[in-house]
Formats: structure tokens, sequence, C-alpha cells
């Protein structure tokens, strides 16, 4: 579905330096710290700025060429975009059916039954909230083969992104579909993606599968003492703390096979981007 090369885009102050990829029916997570890219490689993808190098494809095409029609195969949720504040949700309805030849009104308005959007309320006076469910809500209500979805979950609470992630997961039950998803609430990418990508300062510096992530990936807690004992051809990063180091490290259970007296916990992609943002790579 997307297929991005060493695409490279320069501003004064930061040079995007990208490569990632997301297969036809995979939903793929791409995480890391605010300016660290991720609003740069979405906008490439969806061909909304120049590439200085590489090669952005979606749909086996340029991101650059992609026709109107191919762009109503694309759902899209960007950070701070949204539709005219003064339009009510009842009256985005002929409007979508304009822009998409495949929109499907009922189950544009089920779906804000379900998510409680206020039909006769002009979207100025929608909360933050309000507006990413309706930006959602459309993204899912025209048959779209692809997904790409910045931030969708930000401003919600815990029960509405729950609903929202059950919905996405509806959409990925049928066959040919796929998901690029950004989000700075872990547990929402833990829980549905089946890959992540680690971006910091423009360059993808991780990529894993999530269930390996979790299930392998882990946290080292050391003393001074344990850390020059400690083998560290399987560390990836480390930081220096008051009581030792803390160390990233893809081979959990080699350490605690090997070292029953180390500090293991579990990693996650917070941790991932703590050790990236804070600690040295080894």
């Amino acid at each position: 579905m997307i297929v991005l090369e060493q695409v490279k885009k320069n501003y004064q102050n930061f040079t995007l330096d990208c490569s990632l990829t997301v297969p036809e029916g995979c939903v793929t997570g791409l995480v890391g710290r605010n300016g660290a890219g991720k609003s740069t490689t979405f906008k490439a993808v969806l061909g909304l700025i120049g590439i200085d190098g590489g090669s952005a494809r979606v749909f086996g095409k340029p991101a650059a060429e992609l026709t109107k029609a191919d762009r109503e195969q694309m759902g899209v949720v960007l950070s701070n975009a949204g539709f005219s504040e003064y339009l009510k949700v009842k009256d985005l309805a002929p409007v979508l059916r304009n822009m998409y030849h495949s929109f499907d009104e009922a189950g544009f308005f089920e779906k804000c039954g379900r998510l409680r959007i206020p039909l006769d309320k002009q979207m100025k006076d929608f909360s933050t909230g309000m507006r990413q469910k309706l930006q959602i809500t459309a993204a899912l209500s025209h048959q779209a083969r692809l997904l790409i979805l910045d931030e969708p979950t930000a401003g919600l609470d815990v029960v509405t992104r729950e609903l929202l992630l059950d919905m996405l997961r509806e959409y990925m039950e049928q066959e040919g579909r796929s998901i690029l998803i950004s989000s700075h609430i872990s547990t929402d990418l833990e829980s549905f993606c089946d890959d992540i990508y680690l971006i910091d300062e423009g360059k993808i510096v991780l990529h894993e599968d999530t269930d390996i992530l979790l299930s392998s990936y882990g946290i080292l807690k050391v003393t001074p003492e344990q850390y020059e004992k400690l083998d560290k051809r399987h560390l990836l990063s480390e930081k220096r703390e008051d009581y030792g180091y803390r160390c990233l490290t893809g081979e959990k259970r080699f350490y605690q096979e090997n070292y029953p007296d180390v500090v293991v916990e579990n990693g996650g992609i917070d941790e991932l981007i703590l050790m990236r943002e804070g600690g040295r790579d080894r």
C-alpha cells in the first residue's frame, strides 16, 4: 500500500530521511516524540509536500501523481485539520457524498450515533475530542482501502478511544485494507498495530513486529558493579541513573536466564522512546 524509500525533506532546522513500508492487510504504527518527523512523513505519503530525494509510492504509484480516484480510496485524519466550522454535521453528509462516490450516508450517521456526535450543532462549538471523532467517522464512511491517521485519538477519553479502536478493527475485517497510524498513547498502538516504526530526529531508528517488541524487548536496571559484569552484546541503548544504569535490550530472556539478580522489566513503546531520547546507543 505504502512504500517510502529514503524519502528526504530538508527544512532549515530539520531533515527527514525515512524508509517505511505498509503492506496490504496490515496496521502499522509510527511513533516518536513531538518534532521527530511523524507529521512530515504523513504529508510525504499524501503528496502534500514535495520531497528532496528518494521515492514515496502509494498504491504502486508516486504520491505526487495520485489521482482524484486514488485519493477517494484513502481516509485521512491529520492534526489541526478538519471541516468548515460553520457547518452542522447533518449538513456535512451532502458534502461528503459529492466528494466520495462510495460514501455510505447511512453508515456515517450510524457511526455518529455510536460516538454521540450531535447532528444539529455547528462544528465551531465542538470540543477537540468531538472534532477528532467526526474526522474519523468521515474517514471510515467511504469504503477507503487505506487509512492515514495522525494522532486520531488525541483528546479522547478512554471509553471513546476503545470504541474508536473497535471501529478501526471492524474496518480491518475486510480484505485489502491497511492503516498507517500515529499516537502518543502507546497502549492504543500496542494492542492494535501489527508492527511499529520508531522515528527520531527524522530517521527511522527501529522497526519491529509488535508481538516481538512486547515479548522480547526489556529494560535492565543494574548497579555499576552489575553493569561491569554484564554481557553487553544484546544492549541497544543505555542511560546513566542514580542507582547505576538503565539499559534497553531486544533479548530480554537472555538476561533473565543468565543474570537472575538483575532487575528486568518489560519493554514497550514508551520505554523505547524514552531510551532513544535520553539514552546512549551502543
